[in-house]
This record gives structure tokens, C-alpha cells and sequence, in this order.
């Protein structure tokens, strides 16, 4: 299984002044943390990390001791074009491809190969959990527009699984039609195509701002 980890983010709602992915969370940067999980588990024989130039060096010495099993592919100016050279850059023989958010990196290993598994049923899989809050669909004014059922709802989380070849030809007409997203999933979604959900875990949560730092501390000293 090939694994693509997008890096290529500037992190600005950290306010770190840098890659947040180079944060340190309990002495190791959170590239680290998220390179720790996916070496353990049982199914992903390749893995590329998708980031801009000017960080490689500063990334590839966060992670000393882990760097010699990753490949290095330059990033896009937004995600999904970072992704789009990803894909580019899997090696001829891959089928598969699952690709993760570099910030959880408190995702266990067995998730990353739950979401293989799934992918011999499915042209796509996301993992998500279910949303507990009661949800509002507000407008411009923050008036209240409606409730929808959380019954049916899931916030998306990562890795998201896909065949290679439907995820790039998602990718070039996302391209032909200017179409912009915030994950690969999305772009199913636009061309109707089936996405399988499987259940997550409430501890793979996206380290996003300095509260989620403190969160993800917690969480690494009970299981460290």
C-alpha cells in the first residue's frame, strides 16, 4: 500500500511563524509523531511526504532516524494541487493509494490498515467519526437557517483510501473545471461516485491550534 502525507501547509491558525508540522509535541515534531504510527503498521510498504522546498531540509532533520524510509515530492500552492503531484509521483505499480492529514498525528496504526482493508471493496474510503453536537446551518447575518439530523452526520477525518486511477482522473477534471476542495473525498462527491465510511477514533484529531497542542500532549502521556 502507498501512503502520500500533504505537508505542505503554512499552519497560519497555529501562529507558530513556521510549518506547524515542525512543532514539537513532547520533545519530537508532530511529522515525527505521524511517521512513528505509520511505520507500525502492517500494510504500507511506501510512503511520500508532499511539502514546499524551503521546509525540506528543517523536515527531513525533525524526523532523523525515520527520514531514510520516506520519499520527498514538492508541494502545490494549495492542497489539492499538492496532492495532484502525489499521485504523479507514486511509483508505476501502484493500485492503491491512502493519503493523511501530517497533522494527526496521534492516529493509530491500525486505522491506517482498517482503511487498506476496506479498499479491496471500494473505489474510495474515508474515515470519520460521528458528530455528537447539534449542528446549525447559520447565514451571513448568523441567523439560524436550520437543524440537520446529526444522526446523519460525520466529520471527515484521515486517511482517506482511494484506487490511484479514479482519484487521478478525479484530479484532472477538478482541473478542467476549476474546482476547489479541502479533501479528496469532496471530489467524489461532485462526480457522484461512491465513498465508503468507516469509523474513526475521537483521538485522531487534527492538531490545529495551540489548544490542540496541549490536548495532544495529554493524550501522548497516557500511551507513551
Amino acid at each position: 500500500m502507498h501512503l502520500l502525507i500533504p505537508a505542505a501547509g503554512s499552519g497560519s491558525r497555529m501562529k507558530a511563524g513556521k510549518n506547524k508540522l515542525l512543532i514539537e509535541l513532547e520533545g519530537k515534531s508532530l511529522i515525527y509523531w505521524t511517521l512513528k504510527s505509520v511505520l507500525l503498521t502492517k500494510k504500507i510498504s511506501w510512503v511520500g511526504i508532499i511539502g514546499q522546498p524551503q521546509d525540506k531540509e528543517k523536515i527531513l532533520d525533525s524526523i532523523k532516524g525515520l527520514s531514510h524510509k520516506i520519499n520527498w515530492i514538492k508541494g502545490g500552492k494549495t492542497r489539492q494541487e499538492s496532492v495532484k503531484n502525489g499521485l504523479d509521483a507514486l511509483p508505476v505499480e501502484a493500485k492503491k493509494v491512502l493519503i493523511h492529514d501530517a497533522a494527526r498525528c496521534l492516529i493509530e496504526p491500525e486505522l491506517f490498515d482498517k482503511c487498506a482493508e476496506k479498499l479491496n471493496f471500494n473505489d474510495a474510503v474515508i474515515v470519520a467519526s460521528r458528530v455528537t453536537d447539534t449542528i446549525k446551518i447559520v447565514n451571513e447575518s448568523n441567523i439560524i437557517l436550520d437543524t440537520p439530523d446529526r444522526n446523519n452526520l460525520w466529520a471527515a477525518q484521515t486517511p482517506q483510501g482511494f484506487l490511484v486511477s479514479k482519484l487521478k482522473e478525479a484530479h484532472q477534471i477538478a482541473f478542467q473545471r476549476d474546482w476547489s476542495v479541502t479533501d479528496d473525498a469532496s471530489l467524489f462527491e461532485r462526480l457522484d461516485w461512491d465513498v465508503k465510511v468507516i469509523e474513526g477514533s475521537n483521538t485522531n484529531i487534527k492538531i490545529t491550534t495551540p489548544f490542540d497542542l496541549k490536548i495532544g500532549s495529554l493524550l501522548l502521556q497516557k500511551t507513551n
